[in-house]
C-alpha cells in the first residue's frame, strides 16, 4: 500500500521520536455527493457496501449505501435518547455505539434491523474491526478491544506520545494497521494497535471549498476502500465525500 510505513513493536521512551512521526498529507483522486444532514459519526466499506452512523439525539442513523453508485440501500433511526457514534461489520453482525448512553447495538448486515443491545462502561467514539476483534475509541489516548459476539472488553492499548490526543473515527486497514481521527483537528493518526506507536500523522486539511464550508463541522469518518490503497474521506454535515491517497508531505 502506498505509504504505509513499517510497523515497529519497539518500546517507546521518552527519548525517542513518538511525539514526532512522518508527516504526510491527502491526494484527492475523487469526490462524492454526501448527505449535507448527515452528522457523520462512522463509515465503513465492507465488499460492496458502505455503512455510515450518524450523531445528534432525536437525529441519529444508520445508513447502508451501494459504495460504487451511491444509492441507499436501507436506514433505520435511532430512538431519539441515543446519540450514535461509530459502526463496524464483523461476520454477520454490524454493531453500532452510542456517545454517552452506553449502549452498542447489534444489527442485521443488510437490513439494519435490530438484533440486541450490549452495554460498555464510558464512552463511545469510533469502530472498527481488526481480525478477531473490535477495535474502539473513547475520545482519549486509547484504544479499547472488544469480542466481536458480545463486545465485552478484551484489552487496550495507550498510544505513545500523544497523551493529550482524542482520538474519534476509527479505520481499521487491511495491513492491521488503525487510522484515526484526531478531533477536533483535521488530522489523522496512523497507528500501530499492538504497540500504540504512531505510524504517520497525516494533515487533512485544505478539502472543503470556502464555499462549501458554511454549516459544517469537523472532519469525520475514514473507510479504506478495498483492495486499494484509497480512503475515503468525510465529515459532519459536508456536502461531500474525499476519495484520497496518503502521501508523503
Amino acid at each position: 500500500m502506498l505509504a504505509i510505513l513499517p510497523v515497529s513493536t519497539a518500546a517507546c521512551d521518552p527519548g525517542d521520536d513518538a511525539a514526532n512521526p512522518p508527516q504526510l498529507r491527502v491526494q484527492v483522486v475523487a469526490t462524492r455527493p454526501h448527505d449535507r444532514a448527515a452528522f457523520t459519526e462512522g463509515l465503513e466499506i465492507d465488499g460492496s457496501l458502505l455503512y455510515e452512523s450518524t450523531g445528534l439525539e432525536g437525529r441519529s442513523s444508520l445508513r447502508v449505501d451501494d459504495a460504487t453508485t451511491g444509492a441507499q440501500l436501507g436506514r433505520v433511526e435511532l430512538p431519539p435518547e441515543f446519540f450514535g457514534e461509530g459502526v463496524t461489520r464483523v461476520g454477520d453482525t454490524v454493531w453500532q455505539i452510542t456517545w454517552k448512553n452506553q449502549v452498542a447495538f447489534a444489527r442485521d448486515p443488510l437490513t439494519l434491523a435490530e438484533r440486541g443491545r450490549a452495554r460498555y462502561e464510558g464512552e463511545g467514539w469510533g469502530l472498527c474491526t481488526r481480525g478477531d476483534r473490535v477495535v474502539m475509541s473513547n475520545g482519549s489516548d486509547t484504544l479499547t478491544f472488544r469480542d466481536p459476539a458480545t463486545f465485552a472488553e478484551t484489552g487496550s492499548v495507550r498510544l505513545t506520545g500523544h497523551p493529550t490526543v482524542r482520538l474519534n473515527s476509527l479505520n481499521c486497514a487491511a495491513d492491521g494497521t488503525v487510522y484515526a481521527n484526531a478531533w477536533p483537528t483535521d488530522h489523522i493518526l496512523h497507528i500501530d494497535p499492538d504497540s500504540g506507536r504512531v505510524l504517520g500523522d497525516i494533515d487533512a486539511s485544505g478539502l472543503l471549498a470556502p464555499k462549501d464550508k458554511p454549516g459544517t463541522d469537523v472532519l469525520n469518518g475514514i473507510a479504506q476502500i478495498p483492495g486499494t490503497d484509497r480512503f475515503l474521506l468525510a465529515g459532519k454535515n459536508w456536502p461531500l465525500t474525499f476519495e484520497v491517497r496518503f502521501v508523503p508531505a
